[in-house]
């Protein structure tokens, strides 16, 4: 089903094409009417006329009898369109009848991979975690829906040289100890004692030396060791990922180990290409275009003078990886802005060796930092790093006590799972409603707040939609067939909001970019809440009151179905 804006424009596009074949109608909501299209303007200008001569030709060509009620040239050649209530009227009666509310799947389906979140091992995730986790979790959910294969990659850190004095450290613990410690979470403790030991003790470091070689080496018992660390790590991780409500498993992870055997051919085939140049006793690649502050040619470090790889080599393996063994024809990279120049450096050298070819892409789905209220890094009052889970377990006790100083949860709604949804909710949405480039600050009241664009005030409008129902004793399935008569202005509103739904998902993919969705659903319970205020539901007469039922019914259905899509759960009751 197509939006509404398209729906114009394609009845506009014949009219236009008369004129000029691949001339846009331009198309775009209006305060004057439901929709204005202005490619009269342009044109008129290629064509040498008149906007409004162009404009009214084009009017008087298109067939727009059977949709629009009223169509009129305002300025200098905009042309104004009103919708007719009985076309919106049945194509909201269609939507509710649509298990997919009007989005369509893709009509070109591909093979996306979405690399996101990225632990390192051994090391406690933070609050730096928090926005590749959830963006990329939010693009899995909606890219998915809307047809695409996706599959998910957690590239976590699981490789180089701190094993070794990790292997060590988990060595005189003693391996039973060592797993406790780090089951019950305490990564960065577990590291934090194996760095003092290294930088104070010179037997130990000799020793952590030594086992990076055996690790390299690939010596069997290293190689145990080493997979107590990663397992062990992997179990944290995914007890912080189901409390955070994210799709992410055990068998997404793609630790930078997996990249390992692929090293030596990766250089073999930039060295077969003629790419690889020595500078300074390292192998590089230089791809055009990129320079350091001196102008210089900037280099990729594909193996370094040691003979050592570094992250470059696992990177270029990374994404051939996912082109050749994946068959990936869209590759999302859900990574901090900082990293944008070292991944359009492995991008480059991946399209020079023919690893990166059309139709296989990649994008850097960047995303700014998250800011404590001094405008800096947010961190905790002794200055480190914000452990994640002790975020989410603050978030859950503070919508508690929200939900206590509004009388609690009611009778018979788990008060700590509704609690749960309210607070990881509230976490989710103030990342997601905030486009993903800029910083934001980190601001616990106004994120749990049952007003403004929150998670909590679009989880109670839903809930306060389901009471209606539950008043009239109406089942929504009841209503099946029921066409609104949108006979007051308020009614008509919300049936275009309502209608505007698989634009802004569309919207959303094209971006890349979920606050585009956030405010989709933001403005859509602002116009129900209007609605709601003007019409009255469950005291109007049957035929009326049926129709504004599935006026709600489908809200209601668009909310929860939208919040879904950003990985937020919505109560019945609140």
């Amino acid at each position: 089903m197509a939006d509404l804006a398209s729906l114009v424009a394609a009845r506009l596009q014949p009219a236009f094409d008369a004129l000029e074949v691949g001339a846009d109608p331009v198309v775009r909501p209006s305060d004057r009417a439901d929709f204005q299209a202005n490619g009269a303007l342009g044109l008129a200008k290629r064509l040498k006329r008149t906007p409004r001569d162009v404009a009214a030709e084009v009017v008087a060509a298109a067939a727009l009898g059977d949709l629009c009620s009223t169509v009129e040239i305002a300025g200098p050649g905009f042309v104004n369109l009103t919708l007719r209530d009985d076309v919106l009227a049945g194509l909201v009666a269609a939507v509710a009848r649509d298990d997919r509310l009007g989005v369509p799947a893709a009509a070109n389906p591909e093979t996306v991979v979405v690399d996101y979140s990225a632990p390192n091992v051994a090391k406690e995730m933070h609050v730096g975690h928090l926005r590749t986790t959830i963006i990329g979790d939010a693009l899995v959910r909606i890219l998915g829906h809307v047809g695409h294969a996706v599959i998910r990659e957690n590239h976590i850190g699981d490789w180089g040289t701190p094993f070794g004095m990790l292997i060590e450290h988990l060595l005189d613990l003693g391996e039973a100890a060592a797993a406790d410690e780090l089951s019950m979470g305490d990564l960065n403790g577990f590291y934090q004692q194996a760095r003092r030991k290294f930088d104070g003790d010179v037997g130990f470091a000799d020793r952590a030396r030594a086992r990076v070689v055996a690790l390299q080496a690939g010596d069997a018992e290293t190689m145990r060791l080493w997979t107590i660390l990663v397992e062990q790590s992997a179990a944290y991780f995914q007890v912080v990922y189901e409390r955070l409500g994210v799709l992410l498993t055990p068998g997404d992870l793609m630790g930078e180990s997996a990249y390992n055997p692929m090293l030596a051919a990766v250089v073999e085939d930039l060295a077969g290409a003629g790419l690889l140049v020595e500078s300074d006793g390292a192998q590089c690649v230089f791809p055009p275009g990129f320079t350091n502050r001196d102008n210089e040619p900037l280099p990729l470090i594909v193996r370094k003078g040691d003979g050592g790889y570094g992250y470059a080599a696992t990177d270029l393996a990374t994404v051939r990886d996912r082109v050749d063994r994946l068959g990936a024809t869209w590759l999302l990279y859900c990574v901090g802005a900082p990293q944008a120049q070292h991944l359009q450096m492995v991008w480059a050298v991946s399209e020079m060796a023919g690893w990166l070819t059309p139709p296989a892409r990649a994008v850097h789905v960047a995303n700014g930092s998250v800011l404590g209220a001094d405008g800096k890094l947010l961190r905790t009052r002794a200055g480190t790093s914000l452990r994640l889970v002790d975020l989410l377990d603050e978030a859950v006790g503070r919508a508690a006590e929200v939900l206590t100083a509004r009388g609690g949860a009611p009778d018979g709604v788990d008060a700590e799972g509704l609690a749960r949804q309210i607070g990881i909710g509230a976490v989710k949405y103030a990342d997601l409603s905030t486009d993903r480039l800029r910083d934001y600050q980190f601001d616990w009241d106004r994120m749990l707040s049952f007003d403004g664009n929150t998670a909590p005030y679009l989880q109670y409008a839903h809930a306060r939609i389901r009471s209606i129902f539950t008043r009239a004793g109406v089942e929504p399935a009841s209503l099946a067939g029921v066409v609104p008569s949108l006979g007051e202005p308020a009614e008509r509103a919300l049936a275009v909001e309502l209608l505007g739904f698989e634009a802004a998902v569309a919207d959303t993919v094209d971006k890349l970019s979920p606050h585009r969705l956030c405010s989709y659903l933001f403005g859509l319970a602002g116009v129900f809440t209007a609605f709601y205020e003007a019409c009255p539901v469950l005291k109007a007469e049957p035929a009326v009151r049926d129709g504004r039922l599935i006026l709600c019914d489908l809200t209601a259905r668009v909310l929860r179905t939208g919040l879904g899509l950003l990985g937020i759960e919505t109560p019945d009751r609140m």
